[in-house]
């Protein structure tokens, strides 16, 4: 390609003025890559960075590489041949000499020498432009300072930027068009096929509760509630080592990442101490009670079990935050930080009341919660990741005879119920059935006391080891329980054994 030829292009999109110093960029480098795509379409396949339209300084460019991906997805052989019906009209291609700007892109081939020098060259030069655009943002933010300006907010607004670009996603907040929205939803649906039908986001390790949500999906958010002893951190427990043990048996089996239902997880546990949820983890995969091993009651054996547990659960790719007094801000950044370092995709927080907001709600709790509940579905969306949230009930709970939670008994639920995509609530007869234990009959005792505990009895035997999933709101589908098998000692929930007559599933 002649020089001139490019240099005409570099020209167009500048606003530079004599003695300013343009943006970096390199049309050269952008034409050649293009010449050699267009050359042999394979380049394309052997890139080592996710090259998009957005990293091409030349808007030409830009609508040339677009276009190809475009077509490539379709299967299609791109030359400059089959692109030429697309640019026939493009009024600044026509500028540059029409569509023979295509045939001339292929010309020397030179291209060919270095395709992946050329595409890591062109990304990054467009993260230093974005660095440049970043930078741009900070001094002016920084230069404001009028009372409704908030520093710390500025910080996070700028440790956000600089994780987009960061992580390459420098055109994170422009528009989708419908081709890439529609792409994402049949590769998801396409994953649901391809894992037996059940699962399109993240799986819970729990297939009844898979059957009903579909799975964890990216950007959505979660909140698990529950009275103090229903087994909230325990479900979230049991989830977060059965999805990062399903990603690390589906890389054993050579599946690629973006297609596995497991995923490494961060767990942020405001409420508990990084041992002691080792601990409830290693009960739970050992077999042995908790405070057996608190207090270390264990046989030889069990000893040898709990080494087995133990080597099993040092591979998985879970990390634990045990931070306390975490701000909503602070929570944002160590989660980028995971993100950008293990590539985590689930986010698990216990619990949510314990996050504190910005300190700019005035003593308002209220509208702290609702700051740090969108800050929570912020923070999913902008991570692609689901975010599950533990967070308390009010005790009105306990007033009712009905002890079943529903969305008004969440405390400050105002905005929780709002930016939630769904709700669960994990509800245990047998606790509330345990507290009504009546007197136990003694020799001499009348017969109605006799009747009155084995009624008892026998109501406790049907709720023993029996928990609820109550899916109160969900975005995706419909609403309704889940019944789930709960083991006490070992504080686990598994899914109800096929022959259990209780059934899974609970029709409203």
């Amino acid at each position: 390609m002649a020089q001139q030829d490019v240099l005409r292009i570099a020209e167009a999109p500048g606003d530079d003025t004599q003695g300013a110093r343009s943006l970096p960029s390199n049309v050269e480098a952008e034409a050649a890559f293009l010449g050699a795509v267009l050359i042999d379409n394979r380049v394309i396949e052997e890139l080592p960075t996710q090259l998009g339209p957005q990293h091409f300084f030349e808007p030409v460019h830009a609508r040339i590489y677009e276009r190809i991906l475009g077509l490539l997805d379709r299967k299609a052989v791109v030359t400059p041949v089959t692109l030429r019906p697309y640019f026939e009209a493009d009024e600044q291609l026509k500028a540059l000499g029409g569509v023979s700007y295509l045939a001339r892109l292929t010309a020397d081939g030179q291209g060919l020498l270095a395709p992946r020098e050329l595409a890591a060259q062109i990304y990054d030069l467009a993260l230093l432009r974005e660095l440049i655009s970043v930078g741009r943002s900070l001094v002016e933010g920084a230069m404001d300072t009028s009372e409704s300006v908030e520093p710390q907010e500025q910080i996070e607004q700028a440790e956000a930027a600089l994780y987009k670009v960061a992580e390459g996603a420098a055109s994170a907040n422009e528009a989708k068009s419908f081709a890439q929205a529609t792409h994402t939803a049949i590769f998801n649906i396409e994953k649901a096929f391809n894992s037996g039908g059940n699962i399109s986001g993240k799986t819970t390790g729990l297939d009844s509760v898979n059957s009903k949500i579909g799975g964890l999906h990216d950007s959505d958010l979660i909140i698990l509630a529950g009275r103090p002893g229903m087994g909230k951190t325990s479900l979230v427990t049991n989830i977060a080592f059965n999805t990062s043990q399903r990603y690390v048996d589906d890389m054993a089996l050579g599946i690629e990442p973006k297609r596995s239902v497991g995923a490494p997880t961060a767990f942020f546990s405001l409420e508990m101490s990084a041992d002691q949820l080792a601990t409830r983890i290693l009960a739970e995969q050992s077999g042995i009670s908790s405070e057996a091993l608190r207090m270390g009651k264990i046989s030889r054996e069990d000893f040898q079990q709990l080494s087995f547990a133990s080597q099993r659960l040092a591979e998985l790719p879970l990390f634990i935050d045990d931070t306390p007094g975490l701000s909503i801000a602070a929570l944002r950044t160590r989660a980028r930080r995971l993100k950008r370092r293990h590539n985590i995709g689930l986010i698990i927080i216990d619990y949510l009341q314990l996050l504190s907001g910005s300190g700019r709600a005035n003593d308002n709790r209220v509208n702290e919660i609702s700051e740090i509940s969108r800050g929570l579905k912020t923070l999913a969306k902008e991570l692609e990741v689901p975010v599950i949230a533990l967070s308390q009930l009010s005790r009105a709970v306990e007033s009712r005879e009905d002890k079943k939670p529903m969305l008004s008994d969440l405390r400050e639920s105002g905005s929780i119920e709002q930016d939630a995509d769904m709700v669960w609530f994990v509800f245990r007869e047998d606790y509330y059935v345990n507290a009504t234990e009546p007197k136990f009959p003694a020799e001499g005792d009348p017969p109605d006391v006799v009747d009155k505990w084995e009624a008892w009895r026998q109501r406790m035997e049907q709720v023993t080891g029996l928990a609820e999933l109550i899916v109160a709101k969900q975005r995706h589908g419909s609403t309704g329980r889940v019944r789930l098998k709960f083991e006490a000692r070992i504080t686990k929930f598994s899914d109800l054994d096929a022959d259990d007559p209780r059934g899974a599933f609970v029709s409203d």
